[in-house]
């Protein structure tokens, strides 16, 4: 009996350590994907100024390119 409480009780802490890992892991995951993600505090109006910017230099590369 007793060598099955002590499998039990270390079954109990390597599931604690694996919650931990798994919860450094989540936070790490979180951190990250807060530098990728761009600022939300522009508003939609500047975004929309932006991709027409984009858009249209896209464009006028595109032929340029053509014209050759």
């Amino acid at each position: 009996m007793a060598s099955i409480s002590n499998s039990r009780q270390g079954s109990g802490a390597e599931k604690e350590e694996f919650s931990e890992y798994v919860a450094h892991l989540q936070l790490h995951m979180t951190l990250q994907a807060r530098n990728l993600v761009p600022n939300l505090n522009r508003s939609v109006e500047d975004s929309r100024q932006e991709l027409l910017h984009q858009t249209q230099a896209n464009f006028e590369k595109l032929i340029s390119r053509q014209g050759m």
